[in-house]
């Protein structure tokens, strides 16, 4: 079922964002901060409940736009999904190219957005109506 499928989708990006922050800097000892704004502001550290939230309300608001496209566009939604995850993402990597973070932060940030849409965008395609990508197997679930 696909309802199935995302919801195991949105829980493996954000579990996949937990376990690399997890490692990153409890494991590995890094500490995520990013400067921005005000001189003298202090540096905002990036903590695993933040990581969690946003993975959250990217993985809901990625399903929420490819039911609404299901609905209005039922030929062509996985497609166009599928464009505007990629897009997003993309867009979702500019800021790390501000300044305001060391090179290590902005590696760690790149990644955390790659693995949460490595997990996302395959998972959410293949769930789509009409999906050429799913097989009867795929279905009984």
């Amino acid at each position: 079922m696909n309802r199935v499928r995302r919801i195991r989708g949105v829980i493996g990006a954000v579990g996949v964002a937990a376990a690399l922050w997890t490692v990153a800097v409890p494991l590995l000892g890094h500490r995520l901060a990013v400067t921005g704004g005000p001189p003298r502001r202090e540096p905002l550290e990036i903590g695993l409940a933040p990581v969690v939230i946003v993975a959250l309300a990217a993985a809901l608001a990625g399903w929420a736009l490819l039911a609404l496209l299901e609905r209005l566009l039922p030929r062509s939604a996985r497609l166009v999904w599928t464009i505007t995850a990629v897009g997003v993402l993309l867009v979702s990597l500019a800021p790390l190219l501000a300044p305001g973070m060391d090179a290590a932060t902005r590696i760690i940030l790149g990644a955390l957005h790659v693995a949460v849409a490595t997990v996302l965008i395959p998972v959410m395609t293949r769930s789509a109506a009409g999906s050429a990508l799913t097989t009867v197997a795929d279905d009984d679930r």
